[in-house]
This record gives C-alpha cells, sequence and structure tokens, in this order.
C-alpha cells in the first residue's frame, strides 16, 4: 500500500459515520419508565390530591359541628363517611406500597403540602 492508498483509506474511514453510544441526558436518568413506576408514580399523583382533599373536608366537617349547624344525624354521616374514606385511603396506599409521607409533596420555602398528621 503506497502512502497515498493510506491516506485515501484513512480519509474515508474518518468520513464514514461511526457507531456512538446514545446520548444519556439528566432528564432520560431521572425518568424511570417502566410500568409500575409509572403506576404507582400516577397513584401518588392521585392520592395525594384525594389525601388533600380528605383532610379539607374533615377541618370543614369539624368546623361546622363547632359552630353547632349540623344535626345529630349529619355529624353521624359525615364522620362514618370521613373514616371511611379514611379506610379506603389506607387500603390503596398499601395496594400501591406507599407510606402515608409518601403523598405529601415538597413545596420548597411553603413547606409541605400536607400538615403533619394529628398526634393519635
Amino acid at each position: 500500500m503506497t502512502g497515498r492508498d493510506e491516506a485515501a483509506e484513512l480519509a474515508a474511514a474518518l468520513d464514514a459515520p461511526q457507531w456512538r453510544p446514545p446520548r444519556v441526558t439528566p432528564l432520560d436518568r431521572r425518568l424511570a419508565v417502566d410500568r409500575e413506576s409509572v403506576e404507582r408514580g400516577l397513584a401518588s399523583l392521585v392520592l395525594t390530591v384525594v389525601e388533600l382533599l380528605r383532610q379539607l373536608m374533615e377541618r370543614q366537617a369539624l368546623r361546622r359541628v363547632e359552630l353547632g349547624d349540623l344535626t345529630d344525624e349529619q355529624i353521624e354521616r359525615i364522620g362514618t363517611t370521613l373514616m371511611a374514606l379514611e379506610e379506603q385511603m389506607t387500603g390503596l396506599c398499601e395496594h400501591f406500597g406507599l407510606a402515608p409521607e409518601d403523598l405529601n409533596l415538597d413545596l420548597g420555602p411553603l413547606g409541605p403540602l400536607l400538615p403533619p398528621p394529628a398526634p393519635g
């Protein structure tokens, strides 16, 4: 092989497309795209919203009880409904492998989305 042939071969090799590993971005590393993690993440988001609404309803019910504008029957029905909803939330969290603290979003300088659980 002459120097000219080698130079041509080297130039052709340099011009040829070469295999390169796919570029991995930081976003690719953070996103877990397997079915189980997507399902768990969606369940966590939905249950967080439901828990927030449950806690707001509970506080509103307590305010109304304290104001005395509910009948005994209404108080009983609200209490039963809130307890049933809490039981369902517990069951759903267990089903998806979530702890109550998994439902609390950190809002940065604003603090956590949900208040800490009341001492029981």
